[in-house]
């Protein structure tokens, strides 16, 4: 009897602290939602990194977006964290584990190069119609052979459309790494 009782108390306590810690992370999402958000909490990356893109300057006229990871294309995982800003508000968003897909023989706006797509999950957000916790995709493309027509584009369900951006062109800075 003594023994049952003991694993009905431990049973509701383990309940107990799984209900707490799901309202404290819910408490926690909804602070960070709404709490000041900015893209110059995530460092700009230049040079050489496993992967890193940045597509220009905020101007207040248009969005910009930054990001940067780890990879292991044998192990076809990737990791790291972005950034997107404009008029809509500030998404920032990790990348989920698992590589979509990736190839060093890409072809894109007329040019070879490198392209690699995956998921990723809003962690905080100011965009009122951009709820932390939305799952989306991007495709980052870097172009090689001295060409400079890197891309970035932001793929969000209906909800978060506001934040659907594609960045294109010389101001685009993309490192997507080679097989």
């Amino acid at each position: 009897m003594a023994g049952m009782l003991r694993e009905e108390i431990m049973r509701r306590i383990g309940l107990v602290v799984l209900v707490l810690t799901s309202l404290l992370a819910t408490l926690g999402m909804t602070g960070s939602a709404s709490a000041a958000t900015s893209c110059s909490e995530i460092p700009t990356v230049y040079g050489i990194p496993p992967w890193g893109f940045h597509t220009g300057s905020y101007t207040g006229e248009r969005s910009f977006a930054k990001g940067h990871g780890n990879i292991n294309l044998e192990a076809n995982t990737v990791s790291g964290i972005m950034c997107q800003q404009d008029r809509a508000g500030v998404i920032i968003m990790s990348v989920q584990h698992h590589l979509g897909y990736h190839s060093h023989y890409a072809m894109m706006w007329g040019y070879p190069g490198n392209i690699m797509k995956i998921k990723l999950r809003v962690t905080r957000s100011t965009d009122k119609r951009c709820a932390v916790g939305t799952v989306g995709r991007a495709t980052l493309y870097a172009s090689y052979n001295g060409v400079r027509s890197d891309s970035v584009q932001f793929f969000f369900p209906a909800v978060c459309r506001d934040q659907d951006h594609l960045y294109h062109g010389t101001q685009v800075n993309n490192q997507v790494p080679p097989l």
